[in-house]
C-alpha cells in the first residue's frame, strides 16, 4: 500500500496552489458594446493590405518630393468611434472617403504639420517653413488633392487581393464633429501609419466605420494571407522590383557630329546655305551620350534605310571618373 504525504509535504502542495491561484489573472471580462467583428487573422490580413499601400504611397511621395522619406503601417486596431473623436487634434486636415457601390465609409486623417509641409514642398519649397494657423486653406485643400487622389488609387490597387472597390473621396473637413462615418457607440478600424521626411516623423491614420464591413470580412480568409504581397510583388524582393523597373527606364541618347566656334558677328550674318566648318575630321569618331553623359564612341552610317551608328568603344568606368 502506497505510504501516506507527510504533514510538511500537504503544507508545501497547499502553499504552492495557493501561490499559483494569486498568479492567475482570472476571467478576461467581454464588451458587448464592441463585439470583435474583426479576427485576428482578419487583422493579419489587413494589415498586409495596407504594407502594400504603405509601399506604393512612399515610392509615389518619394518621386513627387524628390527627397527620401519612409511609410510604414505602425497598428491596426479596433476601437470605438467615440476613442478616436477625442484623440483627433482641432483644428484638423480630415478627408471623409467612400467604397463606391458599397454602404462603406471611411477616414483619411493628415496630421496636419504633414498636410503644410507636402503643400510646401508641392509648390517648390524645402518644408521647413513655419505657419502661424493650423488652418487647412481652400489652396492648400487644392494642393493636396493630388496626393489624396493618388493615395485612394494606391488603395484600390492594395485592396485588389480581395475584390475589385474603387475608393472615392467624398469632401474635407477640418473639425471631427462634421466627419461623421459612423456612431460614436460603434466600432472602427483604425490603420495607423508613420511617414518620416528627413528627421521629422508624422502620423496618418485611416478609419473604416465596421459596421458595413460583414462583406468585406467574408472575403478575408487565412489562405489570402501569404498570397497578397507576393501576388503583387511576383515573387521578387524589393531590390529586384526596384532594379526591374530601372531598367526598363527610358533614356535620352544624343549623338554629337562635331562641334565648332564661331563669334557673335558671324552668327547674326549667318544665312540660309551658308556652311560652318566642324573641329571634328570625317575621320574621327562620334561621341554618343546617355543623359548628357558620354558613354560610348561610334560611326554614323545606315541601316535598312534608317540613319544609324555603330558603337565601335565603350568608356570604362573606374570609380568617379570615366575613361577610355
Amino acid at each position: 500500500m502506497a505510504e501516506g504525504f507527510s504533514e510538511k509535504e500537504v503544507e508545501r502542495l497547499i502553499n504552492k496552489s495557493d501561490k499559483n491561484l494569486s498568479q492567475d489573472k482570472g476571467p478576461i471580462p467581454y464588451d458587448f458594446r464592441l463585439p470583435n467583428r474583426i479576427s485576428k487573422n482578419q487583422l493579419k490580413i489587413l494589415r498586409s493590405i495596407h504594407e502594400t499601400l504603405s509601399d506604393s504611397f512612399g515610392s509615389y511621395l518619394v518621386s513627387k518630393l524628390q527627397t527620401m522619406l519612409n511609410v510604414k503601417v505602425t497598428a491596426v486596431d479596433q476601437i470605438y468611434y467615440s476613442e478616436y473623436i477625442l484623440a483627433v487634434p482641432s483644428p484638423a486636415c480630415l478627408y471623409t472617403f467612400k467604397l463606391k457601390n458599397t454602404d462603406i465609409k471611411g477616414l483619411l486623417e493628415l496630421n496636419v504639420d504633414l498636410a503644410l509641409n507636402l503643400v510646401e514642398r508641392l509648390l517648390g519649397g524645402s518644408g521647413t517653413g513655419k505657419k502661424e494657423s493650423k488652418v487647412i486653406t481652400a489652396i492648400e485643400q487644392k494642393v493636396l488633392e493630388d496626393v489624396t487622389s493618388h493615395l485612394m488609387n494606391d488603395l484600390k490597387d492594395a485592396w485588389q487581393a480581395i475584390d475589385d472597390f474603387e475608393f472615392v473621396i467624398d469632401r474635407f473637413e477640418a473639425d471631427i464633429d462634421f466627419a461623421q462615418i459612423t456612431s460614436q457607440s460603434e466600432s472602427v478600424l483604425l490603420i495607423s501609419f508613420d511617414i518620416s521626411i528627413g528627421e521629422q516623423s508624422y502620423p496618418m491614420n485611416i478609419c473604416f466605420a465596421t459596421y458595413a464591413f460583414d462583406t468585406i470580412l467574408s472575403k478575408l480568409s487565412v489562405q489570402k494571407l501569404s498570397s497578397i504581397r507576393p501576388a503583387i510583388y511576383d515573387g521578387y524582393t524589393s531590390r529586384e522590383l526596384l532594379t526591374l523597373h530601372l531598367q526598363e527606364a527610358l533614356l535620352p541618347v544624343v549623338v554629337e557630329f562635331g562641334r565648332s566656334k564661331i563669334t557673335v558677328k558671324e552668327l547674326l550674318e549667318l544665312n540660309e546655305g551658308d556652311v560652318i566648318r566642324l573641329q571634328t575630321k570625317i575621320t574621327d569618331e562620334q561621341i554618343i551620350k546617355v543623359s548628357s553623359e558620354t558613354f560610348f564612341y561610334g560611326r554614323v552610317g545606315i541601316l535598312n534605310d534608317h540613319k544609324a551608328i555603330k558603337i565601335t568603344r565603350k568608356l570604362k568606368s573606374n570609380k568617379n571618373n570615366l575613361q577610355v
